[in-house]
């Protein structure tokens, strides 16, 4: 059986852990609140009226890419296609193919960005390799001006970081929206996640700062896993309501699809 991540693969690695995939939409949670495309996620009102769904339904489609026999991630994708296409028309204009590729190079970014601050550092090749997935991804949903390769990707991703990104009222009004959904202690953990993942223009741009007190939690909760007891620390720090949810996100494969 054919499938569009292969077994083996360090993609299927880092979106089969709930730690890593929390780290990169923590991060891509800062990112998307300085988008200068941020209104396009406002349009629908999901973004917004509970920006955690939001999460969980961008997860749910990467993880079924991911994990997926080839032929079920195409249509997958398509399905993701035809969903914003569908927002387009409903606003009459079209999503600006830069907004396109952002989102796309957030996926990339944070997928190497969380692993390594969660596990080692990647290879080349392994980098590589994760932007190939997301390349083909991004191909098939008829992105245009995408980069050949992992080298030109990081050109674009400095220029995009460049252009794209302001402080609006989007920014501010969807970090309350962070802040009412996860409660004050919560938000706070968010923050420092994102001060850890995101890069330099982006913690600048929202004052993140670096708050070094996440760093000796990150060590101890490291040796916690070594020791199996990082679960039971995660499910204190988790919002009850999607505990559940959380957790399944650490199922193998074959468990989820």
């Amino acid at each position: 059986m054919k499938y569009f991540v292969e077994e083996g693969s360090v993609v299927r690695e880092i979106w089969g852990k709930a730690d890593t995939i929390l780290f990169i939409f923590a991060g891509a949670s800062a990112e998307f609140a300085l988008n200068k495309a941020v209104d396009w996620l406002y349009f629908t009102g999901k973004l917004p009226s509970d920006p955690l769904e939001r999460l969980f339904s961008t997860v749910d489609y990467a993880r079924q890419i991911v994990f997926s026999e080839y032929h079920d991630a195409l249509r997958a994708i398509d399905v993701i296609t035809a969903i914003h296409r569908g927002v387009e028309e409903k606003r009459g204009a079209q999503i600006p193919d830069s907004a396109y590729r952002d989102v796309l190079f957030m996926l990339i970014d944070y997928s190497v960005r969380s692993f390594e601050v969660l596990e080692r550092k990647l290879t080349g090749t392994e980098k590589a390799e994760i932007f190939e997935v997301f390349y083909q991804v991004g191909a098939r949903m008829g992105i245009r001006g995408l980069p050949e390769n992992y080298e030109n990707w990081e050109i674009m991703r400095a220029e995009h970081l460049h252009k794209n990104l302001v402080a609006s009222t989007f920014t501010a009004d969807l970090f309350q929206q962070y802040r009412k959904h996860l409660g004050v202690s919560r938000y706070l953990l968010l923050k420092e996640v994102q001060a850890l993942v995101v890069p330099r223009e982006v913690r600048k741009m929202l004052k993140l700062g670096r708050i070094p007190f996440l760093l000796p939690v990150l060590a101890g909760y490291k040796l916690a896993r070594i020791f199996n007891v990082a679960a039971g620390f995660r499910n204190i720090i988790l919002p009850k309501a999607y505990k559940t949810r959380i957790l399944n996100l650490d199922l193998q494969p074959a468990e989820a699809y």
